[in-house]
């Protein structure tokens, strides 16, 4: 079986597995890489950013040195598939994605605001103390939107392109940008390294990302023709160069508004309305999250089609 085969195979097995096998509570390779990062950064931080661009590079160097190390134990192709499909398995998040998008949209039916506060931290990192049930509604589907695009879309296409250490690499080039990479007083120097790296990493991921939303809205009751359209008008007014592609995508794709203003514990942002459609509701909640799965499955199938070989390899 040729390399690419393999891992063609390994990215369509460590698909499944994420949407069979759960996330351990405890010893999950992507915590235990925070963990490590964590360790590092408490040696490494300094309020400049040379420090975060010496810290950055040498983690993203050794997790992609790990995945490099465990391509080379083996050349036979049921190694390269396994490897492979464990990776892939670890650094993809889309059915947690999904079933946290499925949660939230039940405690907003439930008119239960305290538990669906609680569970806004599993999805991103404002502050959801004030929000009422549109507010969290919105925040979760642009949460969705941007962690599609990051946690599902981006590791597929990196692994096409370049097996192991393309996903471990590529993972904790984005944990590092969702640990230190936010604009606060202490990263806001340090973690300017990570956070260009995994804006660099997802520019086109995000694009492709954006595409596949809009040929995914029809599963949703949506338009694709709208989901271009607001992708093509608005994604360029949001303050991300990759966030606001797919966030506007979605939104069309939904037919909502997405945007407005945005608290994080460190600050208040006016991020600008993507979409001109209606105000996010709780039943957009679950069908975001079903566009996610669409979203995702569809880049599971360009991913294993852009890794089967043209020829030998």
């Amino acid at each position: 079986m040729p390399v690419r085969a393999g891992r063609a195979v390994g990215l369509l097995l460590g698909v499944a597995a994420d949407a069979v096998v759960p996330d351990p509570r405890r010893g999950h390779p992507v915590a235990a890489f925070g963990s490590l990062a964590q360790r590092a950064e408490r040696a490494l931080h300094r309020d400049r950013r040379s420090a975060g661009v010496v810290h950055t590079a040498l983690l993203v160097s050794a997790a992609a040195g790990l995945g490099a190390a465990a391509e080379r134990c083996s050349r036979h192709p049921a190694w390269q598939v396994a490897t492979t499909a464990t990776a892939t398995w670890a650094v993809l998040g889309g059915s947690s994605l999904a079933r946290e998008g499925t949660a939230m949209a039940g405690s907003l039916r439930a008119g239960d605001l305290p538990a669906a506060r609680g569970r806004l931290g599993n999805l991103c990192g404002r502050d959801p103390s004030g929000m009422d049930a549109p507010e969290l509604a919105r925040a979760t589907v642009e949460s969705l939107a941007e962690n599609t695009s990051d946690a599902v879309v981006a590791p597929l296409l990196w692994g096409a392109v370049a097996g192991v250490p393309g996903l471990l690499g590529y993972r904790a080039a984005n944990t590092l940008d969702a640990m230190v990479g936010r604009l606060s007083p202490r990263y806001a120097r340090f973690g300017w390294a990570a956070a260009r790296l995994d804006d660099l990493l997802n520019l086109a991921p995000a694009r492709i990302s954006a595409a596949l939303a809009a040929a995914g809205a029809p599963a949703v009751d949506g338009s694709a023709e709208r989901a271009v359209r607001t992708w093509c008008a608005d994604a360029a007014a949001h303050p991300s160069p990759n966030a606001g592609q797919v966030e506007a995508a979605f939104a069309g794709a939904l037919g909502v508004r997405l945007g407005g203003r945005t608290v994080y514990p460190h600050a208040v942002e006016q991020r600008p309305v993507l979409g001109d459609g209606r105000e996010v509701e709780t039943r957009d909640v679950e069908r975001s999250a079903t566009l996610s799965r669409v979203v995702g499955a569809l880049a599971a199938g360009l991913a294993v089609a852009a890794s089967l070989p043209g020829r030998s390899s």
